[in-house]
């Protein structure tokens, strides 16, 4: 149950950038950049750390949002690991267990981070950030990760601390993740649309 009334009632965070959208500006913003602009980690992985993130925090409109970015994005991303790209339950798959799951060992290292800022950022070591880099990760996909992961708990408990509305059909997911991927988390475009 919603505890403010959100413009035409629209769901998520959606609806509460419409009813309050001079802190939707810097909010889509930081959401870009991290989410979209260049990086050496991958779209559908930096959208798979922020529906991590929205899962352990059992935030069901941002992980059915983030999951659905990952999804668009891992076709695009993975054109040359035809395991990955042909996977449709790798988001699943990381649910479950990420380090069972068929995803690189540097990513694993990452989500372990990741779910240590979920839970108390104090719990993330030396020995973690050790691990990382001995996967290959940079300083600035630590950085990147981190505070992703900080991020999508802000995100989460605005969600949920407001109680917004969810979409009942899961294909909207979907559609809003292809309208995002086309026009960016700071485009301008319909709230209500789909």
């Amino acid at each position: 149950m919603q505890h403010i009334k959100t413009p035409n009632d629209i769901p998520g965070i959606i609806g509460l950038f419409a009813f309050r959208p001079e802190t939707a500006e810097p909010m889509n913003q930081l959401a870009e950049i991290l989410l979209r602009q260049a990086s050496s980690l991958l779209k559908w992985e930096r959208e798979l750390i922020a529906a991590y993130v929205s899962h352990l925090n059992e935030c069901t409109f941002c992980y059915n949002t983030h999951s659905a970015m990952a999804r668009h994005w891992i076709v695009s991303d993975l054109t040359d690991d035809t395991r990955l790209k042909d996977d449709k339950s790798i988001i699943e798959a990381v649910m479950r267990d990420y380090l069972s799951a068929p995803i690189s060992e540097k990513l694993k290292a990452l989500l372990t981070i990741a779910s240590k800022v979920q839970e108390d950022a104090r719990k993330v070591l030396p020995k973690d950030i050790e691990a990382a880099r001995n996967q290959g990760a940079t300083d600035m996909e630590i950085h990147d990760t981190v505070l992703i992961a900080a991020a999508f708990c802000m995100y989460n408990k605005y969600v949920d601390g407001l109680g917004t509305l969810e979409w009942e059909e899961p294909g909207i997911y979907d559609e809003r993740a292809r309208l995002t991927a086309e026009n960016g988390y700071s485009a301008k475009f319909e709230a209500n649309v789909v």
